[in-house]
């Protein structure tokens, strides 16, 4: 288990707290429809952090060609078991090197916002690592009061509540998160540390990267366009 992260619940919880049970059951939103307008169709697309699969399934739907990295076995066998060929790759996002490039890389589920400095460095020069030199990375980061709107909670079409509990600084401008996910049979929580990025640390971010923003691809702003610098 990564430090500071921690989860409950039925099932195996990654080292990330992330409930594979849980995530096997959570529809994908928006976030396939963001994706496929911003990128050429049937692109090959290296998802990283792809969990169970929640957004992998519609872009293979889709027409994409999916190249899926996560950290946790159990999450990648959910991939594993998706009709459309996707490839599979068990590494942690920031120790990833392929050895290859796409015109896609896709890092969504607030993972920029990973307490661990260090980390998010590493997962963003893997981004940069493994972009062709005319493709683009696309970004999902948190909304502008993800840390101060706290408690609250939604219901999903789908009939569960998804809960975001608190929001408690840890230190170095980090917050330990805690969120609750509750369906008519099971109950799940998860712990994490998250670090709100201004705008101008996010592209501070992105820059040591060696990478840019270059558009906004939600009105909220919460998915983020960029491209290699050079």
């Amino acid at each position: 288990m990564r430090e500071g992260y921690e989860g409950t619940g039925p099932g195996a919880i990654t080292p990330d707290g992330c409930a594979v049970e849980l995530y096997a059951r959570l529809p994908a939103g928006e976030e396939p429809g963001v994706v496929a307008a911003a990128v050429p169709p049937g692109a090959h697309i290296l998802e990283l952090g792809s969990g169970a699969g929640r957004v992998t399934r519609p872009l293979l739907e889709r027409g994409f060609r999916v190249t899926a990295v996560d950290e946790s076995a159990g999450m990648l066998e959910k991939v594993a078991a998706l009709d459309g060929g996707v490839r599979t790759v068990l590494s942690p996002i920031e120790h990833l090197d392929l050895d290859e490039k796409f015109p896609v890389v896709m890092l969504a589920s607030f993972l920029v916002h990973t307490g661990d400095a260090a980390v998010r460095r590493g997962m963003l020069r893997a981004c940069r690592r493994h972009v062709t030199d005319h493709g683009c990375v696309l970004i999902q980061r948190e909304g502008a009061d993800y840390h101060t709107n706290v408690p609250r909670e939604r219901v999903d079409p789908a009939g569960h509540t998804i809960r975001i509990l608190s929001a408690e600084p840890v230190g170095d401008g980090v917050n330990e998160v805690r969120a609750e996910y509750v369906f008519p049979d099971a109950v799940w929580t998860q712990t994490f540390r998250a670090r709100p990025l201004t705008p101008e640390q996010f592209e501070e971010a992105l820059a040591e990267a060696g990478l840019k923003v270059d558009r906004c691809l939600t009105d909220d702003g919460t998915w983020v366009r960029a491209v290699p610098v050079g």
